[in-house]
């Protein structure tokens, strides 16, 4: 497992690498991206809880400690959030809440379902540009695969997991 989060963290950085090379390509010396928070997820570690040292799983979960940050993304075409943790997250969950708004469905039925043309054309008209490797992963990975991620974070602020603190829409989305 630690041999798996070191390949995602190493490949989060060649990824942000290349954002950073494209971005300054089109924006010059002003275009400027700074690392602000990186998080891995579907990782175990031994933490110090409540009832004392245990190994917390977080498959498909983040880290909600308190006072630090909490990402919950969305779908391509989605909001995704930022949040703070809070206390109830340790005493309701050993500090994890939800890596994203969970499937409504499978990636076979995705692309049984979805067209990628017309996902790329929706995506275009919302003003979202898509690059994917292949129409294969981007319609695996469509708005409507996914539950909504609005209600699915509303759920956890109402809950005391982590509290809202700002909604963030895609502009740009690089699927590998």
């Amino acid at each position: 497992m630690s041999a798996a989060a070191n390949f995602a963290f190493a490949n989060r950085q060649v990824i942000t690498a290349g954002i950073r090379r494209a971005w300054k390509h089109h924006f010059g010396a002003s275009g400027v991206l700074d690392l602000v928070y990186d998080v891995a997820h579907n990782v175990a570690k031994l933490e110090r809880h409540e009832i004392g040292e245990v190994l917390v799983h977080r498959k498909g979960a983040t880290r909600a400690f308190p006072g630090q940050p909490v990402l919950i993304p969305g779908s391509m075409g989605t909001a995704s959030y930022v949040l703070v943790g809070l206390p109830g997250a340790m005493e309701q969950s050993f500090g994890s809440t939800c890596h994203g708004a969970g499937r409504t469905m499978s990636r076979t039925r995705a692309r049984q379902q979805i067209e990628a043309g017309e996902l790329r054309a929706r995506l275009k008209q919302a003003g979202i540009v898509a690059e994917a490797g292949s129409s294969k992963g981007l319609v695996e990975e469509a708005p409507e695969a996914y539950k909504d991620i609005d209600a699915v974070v509303d759920i956890v602020d109402r809950a005391g997991i982590a509290r809202k603190v700002a909604r963030l829409v895609p502009v740009g989305v690089v699927k590998g």
